[in-house]
């Protein structure tokens, strides 16, 4: 079964982006770190082998033109929820399994990324858990609205929960090493080098 990694990201806007991160950094700041992680993201991504779609808000298709030859979408309305069941539910209707990831975890490589689309060889849903108890990377092969339904999001009860709908559903599922997030101020420190020039000012 093919896998393809969804990516979600919000168009690296000053302001609408990282806005735990302004007080320290601010608008112009926070929105340059975006654009490093969101570049980080997309080049593991793509170095993983398998295929990409950048699913944006707003519409990927919008933010002008991409050299890395991949599939640009739209998250479209409603909350998190409701946008990560569209977009896995389309995925799995073409017969693909899916990866599900943000651009906030500069730990999430490629190599993890190709490690977390061969378990889901052997498993129906495979998490790498983050530090602040939510997720970095959720892959399923099959999907439900009640994984997404209703869940607390941006609170420590994400991973767990998510993990315990799973298992009421009766799938099988691979916890795989918990990644941490760049959300917060205290999570700077934690940057690769690469991409602290971003955060200097």
């Amino acid at each position: 079964m093919k896998t393809r990694i969804v990516l979600f990201a919000k168009m690296p806007v000053p302001g609408a982006v990282k806005t735990r991160l302004i007080p320290v950094l601010g608008p112009e700041g926070a929105a340059r770190l975006a654009r490093r992680l969101l570049a980080t993201a997309l080049r593991e991504a793509v170095a993983s082998g398998l295929p990409v779609e950048l699913c944006g808000d707003p519409d990927a298709r919008l933010w002008g033109p991409t050299s890395l030859g991949l599939t640009l979408s739209a998250q479209g309305d409603g909350d998190l929820g409701a946008r990560l069941t569209r977009a896995a539910e389309r995925t799995i209707a073409r017969g693909e399994a899916v990866l599900l990831v943000g651009a906030d975890c500069p730990a999430l490589d490629a190599a993890r990324l190709k490690a977390a689309a061969a378990a889901l060889d052997r498993y129906d849903a495979v998490i790498h858990p983050a530090e602040d108890g939510g997720y970095a990377l959720l892959g399923l092969r099959r999907t439900d609205p009640s994984l997404f339904d209703r869940i607390p999001w941006s609170s420590p009860e994400v991973g767990p929960e998510t993990c315990a709908r799973i298992g009421a559903l009766g799938w099988s599922l691979n916890v795989r090493d918990t990644l941490r997030d760049v959300d917060e101020p205290g999570d700077l420190a934690m940057l690769p080098r690469p991409l602290l020039p971003a955060v200097e000012h």
